[in-house]
């Protein structure tokens, strides 16, 4: 339900950006989608102040991404407790010791050896972590993620792990592709969940940017990491 809490004068921005959000995914969902299916906003908080995504929460804007670890463990005790943080940013092994605590879920599981080291810590604490494995759908060398054709094989090997949970995927579609690429990441997402479904169950299909939101709603996505359009444009820091 959309809140009705007063903004304060330097965050009416946010507020008219989170009712314009809100309007084109519930117009993308009365176009493509089927009643009642599930769409999550979140909001991408890479250098984005702690009052601002406070504020954000508070208007019901309650998933977050976090890119860098770094910043997040800045951040994180500031942060209303009542958001749920996601890691969607690429992830370094020996990172991971410092948020197995506290996220809920790693949308960028893109190989066997950091799948590894997340089971191994999270099976220390008696956990189960729930993970999206992240798909370089265009192959782009900038860009993490596994590929195509490497998914069902890494799915496998994960989905042995007691620890992890697959939810689904995450993809980052070359800028300015067309739809043609969206549904060809949907194809690996409906694939994935008839690769084992005893093991492998996936619910969250996370695409969709500030830039093609409404395209990936289109094309079967149920989460869309939102930062540009909702919070404007970012300070590129060094963090």
């Amino acid at each position: 339900m959309e809140q009705l809490t007063k903004a304060p004068n330097e965050f009416g921005y946010i507020l008219d950006n989170i009712k314009e959000i809100r309007d084109r995914v519930g117009n993308a969902a009365a176009k493509y989608r089927k009643p009642g299916d599930r769409i999550d906003i979140m909001a991408v908080t890479k250098t984005v102040e702690p009052e601002k995504v406070n504020f954000a929460v508070s208007q019901g804007i309650t998933l977050l991404g976090e890119n860098r670890v770094q910043e997040y463990l800045s951040k994180k005790d500031s942060y209303d407790s009542s958001a749920s943080v996601h890691i969607i940013g690429h992830l370094q092994t020996n990172k991971v010791k410092y948020i197995i605590d506290c996220v809920d879920m790693i949308q960028s599981v893109d190989s066997l050896k950091l799948a590894n080291e997340i089971e191994r810590l999270a099976s220390a604490r008696g956990k189960i972590m729930d993970i999206l494995i992240e798909v370089n759908i265009g192959d782009e060398a900038t860009k993490s993620g596994i590929s195509s054709e490497e998914l069902f094989e890494l799915a496998k090997r994960v989905s042995e792990l007691e620890h992890l949970r697959i939810r689904g995927l995450m993809a980052i579609p070359p800028i300015g592709c067309g739809g043609d690429v969206f549904a060809a990441i949907h194809e690996l997402y409906l694939k994935l969940g008839e690769l084992d479904p005893a093991r492998i169950r996936p619910d969250t299909l996370s695409m969709g940017m500030s830039g093609d939101y409404e395209l990936a709603i289109e094309h079967g996505s149920n989460l869309v990491r939102i930062g540009t359009k909702l919070f404007g444009a970012r300070k590129y820091l060094e963090v």
